[in-house]
C-alpha cells in the first residue's frame, strides 16, 4: 500500500466516523515514514473540512459530526506527540478560542493543531469565551494574534466586540476570524485583520500576519 492510498483511507475513515480504525491507520502512515505534518494536511484536515461541507449541505447532522470528530481525535492522539517533538522556530503566539455563547470546538481544535504544527505557540481558551478574556490573555501573554471562531450566527457579534476592544486598548495584536457562518465580507465589516477559510488557510493567514507585524 502506497503513501497516497493510506492517507486516502485514513481521510475516509475519519469522514465515516470510525474512531476504532483511525489510530491504527495513523500509526501505519507513521511507520511508512509519512511526515506527521503531511498526515494532518493531506488526511486529517481535509477529512474534517469535508465533514463541514457535508453538514452545510444537510447530508451530515450533529451525531455524524461528533462521530467524525471522535475519529479525528483518535488519529491525532497518535500524531500530535510527534508534531510537538519537532524543534520548530517559534512562529508567533496566538490566543485562540470560540466566541461567547458558542460551544462548538471541532473547527477550533483543528486550527489549534495546525497552528502548533506550523510552529506557533497556541494559548487555547476553549469555547464560550467572553471578549474580555481574549483581551486580558493577549495582554498577559504578549500575544501576536487573537484567533476567534464561531459556528453560530448568534455568537458572531463577539468577534466585533473583540476587534473594538483591541482598538480601544490600542493593542498591537492582530485579530483573525473564521468559522462556518463567517466570510471575508463579515471580517472586513467588523475591521478584523484577517479571515481564515479553514484550518490550513489559518496557518497561511497567521504567517502573513506575522510578516506584517515584523515588517512594521
Amino acid at each position: 500500500m502506497g503513501t497516497k492510498k493510506i492517507l486516502e483511507i485514513l481521510k475516509q475513515t475519519i469522514i465515516d466516523g470510525n474512531r476504532k480504525a483511525t489510530p491504527a491507520l495513523a500509526q501505519k502512515a507513521i511507520d511508512m515514514e509519512v511526515p506527521p505534518y503531511t498526515i494532518v494536511t493531506d488526511a486529517c484536515s481535509p477529512a474534517m473540512a469535508e465533514v463541514g461541507e457535508l453538514y452545510q449541505q444537510g447530508e451530515y447532522f450533529v451525531p455524524e459530526i461528533l462521530m467524525s470528530a471522535k475519529a479525528f481525535e483518535s488519529a491525532m492522539a497518535i500524531i500530535e506527540p510527534l508534531l510537538k517533538s519537532k524543534k520548530l522556530e517559534l512562529a508567533g503566539t496566538v490566543v485562540l478560542g470560540v466566541c461567547e455563547g458558542d460551544i462548538h470546538s471541532i473547527g477550533k481544535n483543528l486550527v489549534a493543531t495546525m497552528l502548533e504544527a506550523g510552529g506557533f505557540n497556541v494559548i487555547d481558551l476553549g469555547t464560550d469565551v467572553p471578549a474580555k478574556k481574549f483581551i486580558a490573555t493577549a495582554i498577559k501573554s504578549n500575544a501576536d494574534i487573537i484567533g476567534v471562531s464561531a459556528l453560530m450566527t448568534t455568537s458572531m457579534i463577539g468577534m466585533k466586540d473583540i476587534v473594538h476592544m483591541v482598538k480601544e486598548e490600542g493593542l498591537g495584536v492582530k485579530v483573525m476570524v473564521g468559522g462556518g457562518p463567517v466570510n471575508q465580507e463579515y471580517a472586513d465589516s467588523i475591521g478584523a485583520n484577517a479571515y481564515g477559510r479553514d484550518a490550513m488557510d489559518a496557518v497561511r493567514v497567521a504567517r502573513n500576519l506575522m510578516e506584517d507585524i515584523r515588517g512594521s
